[in-house]
C-alpha cells in the first residue's frame, strides 16, 4: 500500500495515538505528551512514517485550537469577560512586554542577531501555547482555579497580540529582502491603515451583531427540522467561517472563534454547540500535538544539541521568572504562582506562524528560523513534564501547606451558632433556609469571585480556609454548636473534619458527600451526620414519576422514606467493607433484600387498597338500594 496514501496516513496516525496516549497516561505524564510522543515516533527522526507532509497536516490541525477557543468563549459569559479585564490586559500584556524585551536583548547580545531580528524573536517567543496550556489544565481541572484563570487571561491577551505583531512585522523587514509569496497575501493587506483598521473593526462587528441576532435565528431553523448532522454540518459552518472572515481580514482565527463563542454564551443552543464541536476538537487538538513532534527537527538538534537546549533552557526559565513575578505583584500565594508560572512557560503554536511569516519577510535567516522552530517544538515537549516537576517536586517541597495559597483570610467580626463552610450549589440552599428561620450563621467560602458575587447579593461571606485553624477560630468555632461542611473537593472536607476534630472537638459537623464512595470515607473518618447531595433530589424524582403514572402520592412518599432508611443503613455497613470481592456480593444481597422489602410493601399497600375499593363499593350499592 502506498505510504503517502490518506488511509494509510490515518491509520498510522490514529494507531500511534491509540498506543501512546494511554501509556502516557497510566505513566501520570498526561495525554499531550503522549500525542507529542507519538509524533516523535512516527515523524521523520525514527519509522518516517511522516514526512514534509507534516508542515501540512499542521497547518490542518491548528484548526483544534479554533474549535478549543470557540468552545471556551460558549463558557464565557460577556460579564464575566468584562470581569477578567484587568487581568488580561495587566497579566497578559506586562508578560508580553517584559519577556518580550529581555528575550529581544538576549537575542541581540548574545546570539549576534541585527536588532530587526532580536525584537522579531523576542516577540515570537513571549507567546505560549493555548492548546497545550488549557488541555493540560482542563485535564487536571485546574482551569477554574486562580491560577487557571490568570493563564487563560494571558493566553487570550497573547491571541489578540499576534494582531498588532503581524502588522509590525513587514515594518522589521530589510528591503529587498521580501519573499516572492508577496502575490499570495491578501489584497485587504494592501489598504492604507485607516481602510485596514475599519475593514477589522468591521468584521469584527459582523461578529458581534450576527451572534446576537441573526445566527441564534438560523439555528432555531435548523433544529426545527430535527436533523441531527443538518446541526452538526451547521456549527461547522459557523466556525469555518469566521475563521475564513478572520484569515481574509489578517486576524487571528481562534480570537474570531473565541468572540463568537462568547456572543453565543447566553444562547439556547450552548450546550448543543458544544457537544456537536467537542470530538472534532478533540481530534484535531490531538493531531495537531502529533503533527508538533513529528516537525522537531532532530538532525538539527544532533548538530547543535548545547545552543537548542541551552535556548529551551534559558527561554523557560526567562518566562517562569517573569511570571512568577507577574504572580506574586498580582497576590497569587505560592503554590498557585507555581502553577500558573511553570504552565505557561513554554513556546506556543503562534510562534510557528510568526516564525514562517518572519523568515518569509527575511527578518530573521533560514538557519536561525529552523533553529528557533526546533527550540519552540521542544520546549512544547517539556511543559507536561515541567507540569509534573511542579505536582511531584515542588509543591510538596516548597508548599507543604496551602496557608499561603490564596489571599489573606477576610477579618471576621461576628459569632454566631452555625458555621457554614463552603456556600457553593450544596451550601447556599442551606443557608438561605437558616436565615429565613432566623438563625444566625458564619459564611466561609474559599472562592474568591464567589465570596464577592454573593457580597453583592446581599449575603455576608468572609473569604477563608475552613481547614485552617486560624480562620475558624476567628469564626468562632470555639463557641459554634454545629458546622456545615460543603466544600469542594472531597479531600478538602477531609482536612476540615481533620482540623476539627484536633482543635475544636466539641464542635457537631455535617457533611456533604458527593456520593455513596464519598460518604463511605466520611463515615470512616468518623462522621455521623452526612448528606449525599443527590439522593433526596432522586427520590424526590421518583416520587413524581410514579404519581405521573397513576400511583398515589403518600404511598409514593412512604415507599421512598423506607427506601431512604434502608439504604442509609446499609451504606453503614458497606463502609466498613474493604474487600472488593466481599463489597460486591454484600451490596448485591443488600439490593435484593430492599427491592424485596419494597415489593412486599407495595403489595400489601394494594391489597389494602383493593379491601377499601370493595368497601367503598359495597356502601355505593346498599345507598343505590336505598
Amino acid at each position: 500500500m502506498d505510504q503517502h496514501s490518506l488511509l494509510f496516513q490515518a491509520m498510522v496516525y490514529l494507531a500511534a495515538a491509540v498506543v501512546m496516549v494511554p501509556v502516557s497516561k497510566k505513566l501520570g505524564l498526561g495525554s499531550v505528551l503522549g500525542y507529542l510522543l507519538a509524533g516523535m515516533i512516527i515523524g521523520p527522526a525514527i519509522l518516517g512514517f511522516i514526512g514534509s507532509e507534516g508542515e501540512d497536516i499542521m497547518h490542518f490541525a491548528e484548526f483544534g485550537v479554533v474549535m478549543m477557543l470557540f468552545i471556551i468563549g460558549l463558557e464565557l459569559e460577556p460579564q464575566r469577560l468584562w470581569h477578567m479585564r484587568k487581568s488580561i490586559i495587566g497579566l497578559g500584556g506586562f508578560q508580553v512586554l517584559i519577556t518580550g524585551l529581555i528575550c529581544a536583548a538576549i537575542a541581540y547580545l548574545l546570539l549576534g542577531l541585527g536588532w530587526k531580528a532580536s525584537i522579531a524573536a523576542g516577540m515570537i517567543v513571549s507567546m505560549s501555547s493555548t492548546a497545550i496550556v488549557l488541555q493540560t489544565l482542563t485535564e487536571k481541572g485546574l482551569l477554574k482555579t486562580q491560577a487557571g484563570q490568570g493563564a487563560f487571561s494571558v493566553l487570550l491577551f497573547q491571541d489578540i497580540a499576534v494582531i498588532p505583531m503581524l502588522a509590525l512585522f513587514p515594518l522589521l523587514a530589510v528591503k529587498g529582502s521580501r519573499s516572492e509569496n508577496i502575490a499570495h497575501r491578501s489584497f485587504i493587506s494592501e489598504l492604507p491603515g485607516w481602510q485596514y483598521g475599519l475593514v477589522v473593526l468591521g468584521s469584527v462587528a459582523i461578529i458581534f451583531i450576527a451572534g446576537k441576532f441573526f445566527i441564534p435565528k438560523l439555528f432555531r431553523i435548523i433544529a426545527a427540522t430535527r436533523l441531527r448532522e443538518l446541526f452538526t454540518a451547521t456549527t461547522l459552518l459557523l466556525v469555518v467561517g469566521i475563521a475564513v472572515l478572520m484569515t481574509i481580514v489578517g486576524l487571528s482565527p481562534a480570537l474570531g472563534t473565541f468572540l463568537a463563542g462568547v456572543v453565543l454564551a447566553n444562547s439556547e443552543y450552548k450546550h448543543e454547540l458544544e457537544s456537536d464541536i467537542e470530538p472534532f476538537k478533540g481530534l484535531l487538538l490531538g493531531l495537531f500535538f502529533i503533527a508538533v513532534g513529528a516537525s522537531i527537527n532532530f538532525q538539527l538538534v544532533t548538530h547543535y544539541p548545547l545552543m537548542i537546549f541551552g535556548l529551551v533552557i534559558m527561554l523557560m526559565v526567562v518566562k517562569t521568572l517573569v511570571l512568577f513575578l507577574l504572580g506574586k505583584i498580582s497576590g497569587f500565594g505560592k503554590s498557585q504562582n507555581l502553577l500558573f508560572s511553570l504552565s505557561l512557560s513554554q513556546v506556543g503554536e503562534f510562534a510557528f506562524v510568526l516564525i514562517a511569516f518572519s523568515m518569509r519577510e527575511g527578518i530573521i535567516s533560514k538557519t536561525h528560523s529552523e533553529i528557533m522552530m526546533a527550540s519552540v517544538a521542544i520546549s512544547m515537549a517539556f511543559t507536561p513534564l515541567a507540569m509534573l516537576f511542579n505536582d511531584k517536586i515542588l509543591q510538596p517541597r516548597l508548599t507543604p501547606n496551602e496557608e499561603d495559597d490564596e489571599r489573606e483570610a477576610d477579618t471576621i467580626n461576628e459569632s454566631n451558632p452555625v458555621i457554614i463552610a463552603g456556600f457553593g450549589h450544596f451550601g447556599n440552599p442551606v443557608g438561605r433556609f437558616l436565615r429565613a428561620h432566623n438563625i444566625g450563621t458564619t459564611i466561609l467560602d474559599v472562592d474568591p469571585d464567589r465570596v464577592e458575587l454573593l457580597k453583592k447579593m446581599g449575603f455576608k461571606v468572609y473569604y477563608g480556609d475552613a481547614s485552617r485553624r486560624d480562620v475558624l477560630h476567628a469564626a468562632g468555632a470555639e463557641h459554634a454548636k454545629l458546622i456545615i461542611i460543603s466544600l469542594e473537593p472531597a479531600e478538602k472536607r477531609l482536612e476540615v473534619i481533620d482540623t476539627i476534630k484536633k482543635h475544636f472537638p466539641q464542635l457537631r459537623m455535617f457533611v456533604r458527600a458527593k456520593d455513596r464512595y464519598d460518604a463511605y470515607d466520611l463515615m470512616n473518618a468518623g462522621m455521623l451526620h452526612v448528606y449525599r447531595e443527590t439522593i433526596d433530589t432522586s427520590l424526590r424524582l421518583g416520587i413524581d414519576v410514579m404519581k405521573a403514572l397513576g400511583q398515589q402520592e403518600y404511598r409514593s412518599a412512604r415507599a421512598a422514606q423506607k427506601f431512604l432508611k434502608y439504604d442509609e443503613a446499609n451504606l453503614k455497613k458497606l463502609a466498613s467493607i474493604r474487600d472488593k470481592d466481599e463489597y460486591i456480593l454484600t451490596a448485591r444481597t443488600y439490593i435484593e433484600e430492599l427491592e424485596s422489602i419494597l415489593r412486599d410493601d407495595l403489595q400489601q399497600s394494594l391489597t389494602e387498597n383493593n379491601g377499601e375499593n370493595e368497601e367503598d363499593e359495597a356502601m355505593l350499592a346498599g345507598s343505590k338500594l336505598n
